[in-house]
């Protein structure tokens, strides 16, 4: 009868989680999932399974964040391949058999607990519901659909089977132990995400509470741990050698991240019992110096402790001491290895297992008392209506949570509402906006990120895009160059450049910087398939071909590497005039005169064909056919402004003068060289012509901030300053100057230090 009932009780409650999730089968893929899932070229074949476990850098398309976690790799590629493509149902799907699965392995292991802390058979029956109940509390509660809609977070999820898994087999099973059978869910655990490395602790103590025996020493105990210590041992190990050099996990300091971790376990605790605040990325700041919250934060840690240890005194009492020592020994991974962010709601998922046994225990022997004191039968009816009721709210948090997850925006809506003062939070949400091409929104939520993250590389990118989807070209290629500046050797900021510069019909710039992204991380294959595309454009037929090629290799799915190959570019007048210029930059002249003449063949009427061949025959110093060339431009469009420029100065290099290129140029001209100077890194060059334009334009803002920028590349920080100081006296609004101000503050205070 009670086999029975427990059965129903165990259906009822797949039935509740199945339910609970139902909502979220569909949730697009977020955050981290661009890299390592959506732009990983890695994930798109099963021929790179076993180079899962060679290579790290398949993991993540993102140098910073390439570490070693092949079987999270493996299972997105077979994710990918049973859904051919990127269907997230899917992808979620693998994740909740794992999610149910481990909710079975955690009845299992809670059973075991319970049953070596009561062994008497009638207690039998009550230990079973408690384990259910803490098992259905974790299964329902809504942070942990933080973790299982986090699609490359299964990690933790993996981690924690892996560990739960080992444990049960080990406590359910004591003939197997000799053959080492627990350690295999163990290394499927540490190969997944290094968190699992607990496990021999939490072993030793699982030991120490439920299987000793009067006389047993610890060091016989401790001894019992020491295959699961090896393993722990060779894997990390492993784990260290694998991981690339470029892997950043975290630039805040030691001491400010490890002094506000106490205070975030606090903050998880809370959350057990009042799920409020899930965020997908909070804005919380590590703690400078010890403060009030860093000691409230300590003095929890050692409250918890003081408990565990009063808990472990008494047989009963052992799961919960148990439960409050799992919870902080989890918790050690997260908490002593720098992180980039001091708190995720997905760090909650492996504390979280043992801190809902300890809770319900503790819940179960109060009851236990207060029923013994007074009804019965009315305390244990009123405690399992509120426990329904208990249940069937976070089950709703958790429906509601799904949604929330359901789509880019959503997410960060959610997330720039709770943390206001998060810059990431509200720059990506400016980009769920951009998606949907609300430019203007986006922009103003990228400002408002500003403060926050005055020197963030990827705003700037973001605010570059945004400018330039609003047609402000000078402010797009600004933000672009600044964060070129800041950043490098990141191929993201050379990309967007050189996509906007694609965009802008720049060819011959936007194939120097779309190299270079490709130099700088071969697996983007966004920056391969617009290289291949800017070659079209140049008319290098051979590049092209030769590129596209190579992204085959790497991804033989790729369409629009394939169309490069099967279908040959468009060569009308745009894609002469693109190919001439890409000649003329390359110094070919003669072919860059070849080329102009196709783009007028199909347009009679190019006034750009024809200043093209003008330059060309000056390259050649042939001094006649590039005067002409340049007049038969202007007869075309008198109002040419290039073409005068030009024709003015063949005129005198013809006669013998010394060229005088800067006589007709424009204050904007000489914004724009000093722009190029800039990016090219010709920082001196970058001021002289900024200066020049000032002499045109005395109040030119534009002119003083790129003299910021040039200083600051120079690390002369009191002129950056000052030139930053003027650019903003002149233009008060001028966001970009305010941002190379902040800078160079930061720097000088720095170097000062």
């Amino acid at each position: 009868m009670f086999r029975s009932r427990l059965n129903w009780l165990r259906i009822c409650l797949l039935l509740a989680v199945c339910a609970a999730y139902s909502n979220h089968f569909h949730n697009s893929f977020h955050f981290d999932d661009s890299h390592t899932v959506a732009d990983n070229p890695y994930v798109r074949s099963l021929a790179y399974l076993p180079r899962f476990f060679t290579d790290a850098t398949t993991f993540s398309v993102l140098p910073a964040n390439r570490t070693y976690r092949p079987f999270v790799s493996a299972s997105l590629a077979l994710d990918y391949a049973l859904g051919h493509g990127y269907s997230v149902f899917w992808f979620h799907l693998s994740t909740f058999l794992v999610f149910l699965l481990q909710l079975a392995a955690m009845d299992a292991l809670f059973t075991a607990i319970l049953n070596a802390t009561r062994p008497a058979a009638e207690a039998a029956a009550a230990n079973r519901n408690m384990s259910l109940l803490a098992v259905a509390w974790y299964g329902l509660h809504p942070a942990m659909a933080e973790t299982v809609n986090y699609i490359i977070q299964r990690g933790d999820i993996y981690s924690t089977i892996g560990v739960v898994a080992a444990l049960a087999l080990y406590a359910r099973l004591p003939m197997l132990r000799k053959f080492g059978l627990y350690l295999l869910p163990l290394a499927f655990a540490l190969l997944s995400k290094p968190p699992a490395v607990v496990f021999p602790l939490l072993l030793f103590l699982y030991l120490a509470m439920f299987e000793r025996k009067c006389g047993d020493k610890v060091g016989k105990i401790a001894l019992a741990t020491v295959p699961s210590i090896a393993m722990c041992v060779v894997l990390m190990k492993l784990q260290s050698a694998m991981t690339p050099k470029t892997f950043l996990p975290s630039t805040v300091s030691t001491y400010s991240y490890c002094i506000t971790q106490p205070f975030v376990l606090m903050r998880y605790f809370g959350t057990l019992f009042l799920p409020l605040h899930l965020n997908v990325d909070t804005d919380l700041q590590p703690f400078a110096a010890f403060n009030a919250q860093a000691f409230a934060g300590f003095a929890f840690v050692a409250l918890l402790l003081t408990a565990a240890w009063f808990t472990f005194g008494k047989r009963t009492l052992r799961p919960i001491s148990y439960g409050l020592l799992w919870f902080l020994i989890a918790s050690l991974p997260t908490s002593l290895y720098r992180l980039s962010e001091v708190e995720n709601d997905h760090r909650m998922y492996l504390p979280f297992v043992g801190l809902v046994l300890a809770v319900t225990w503790a819940a179960y022997l109060g009851l236990e008392r207060l029923a013994a004191c007074t009804d019965g039968r009315m305390v244990w009816r009123a405690a399992c209506a509120a426990g329904l009721v208990l249940l069937a709210l976070y089950a709703y948090g958790t429906i509601v949570r799904n949604r929330v997850w359901r789509t880019e925006e959503s997410l960060w809506l959610d997330d720039v509402q709770k943390s206001p003062s998060n810059g990431r939070g509200l720059m990506n949400y400016g980009l769920s906006l951009m998606a949907r091409g609300d430019y203007s929104d986006a922009l103003d939520y990228f400002q408002r990120a500003l403060p926050f993250t005055p020197n963030y590389s990827t705003l700037e990118i973001n605010l570059g895009i945004a400018n330039g989807g609003l047609n402000r070209s000078y402010d797009a290629e600004s933000h672009f160059l600044r964060a070129i500046a800041l950043a490098p050797g990141d191929d993201s900021s050379h990309y967007f450049y050189g996509r906007w510069l694609y965009q802008s019909g720049r060819i011959v710039d936007a194939l120097r910087e779309l190299e270079t992204a490709v130099r700088l991380n071969p697996t983007k294959l966004a920056a391969r398939d617009l290289l291949a595309s800017a070659f079209g454009m140049a008319g290098d037929e051979q590049d092209a071909r030769a590129t596209a090629a190579e992204t085959l290799r790497l991804a033989p799915d790729d369409a629009q590497a394939r169309n490069a190959l099967d279908q040959p570019v468009i060569q009308n007048s745009d894609y002469w005039i693109n190919a001439s210029l890409y000649q003329y930059q390359s110094g070919h002249y003669d072919v860059c005169i070849e080329d102009a003449k196709q783009a007028l063949r199909i347009k009679p009427d190019n006034e750009l064909a024809y200043n093209n061949i003008g330059a060309a025959y000056a390259g050649l110093k042939q001094w006649d056919q590039a005067i002409e060339s340049e007049r038969q431009a202007l007869r075309i469009r008198p109002d040419f402004q290039r073409a005068k420029n030009n024709l003015a100065l063949y005129l005198q290099a013809k006669s013998g003068a010394l060229p005088q290129p800067s006589a007709n140029r424009t204050p904007e001209d000489w914004l724009n060289a000093s722009l190029v100077d800039e990016q090219s890194g010709q920082h001196q060059k970058c001021i002289e012509d900024a200066q020049r334009a000032l002499k045109l334009r005395p109040d030119y803002a534009e002119a003083y901030n790129n003299m910021a920028a040039a200083y600051s590349s120079m690390r002369q920080w009191d002129q950056a300053i000052s030139a930053a100081q003027t650019a903003i006296r002149l233009r008060p609004d001028f966001q970009l100057a305010k941002n190379n101000l902040a800078w160079a503050l930061s720097q000088k205070k720095r170097e000062i230090r």
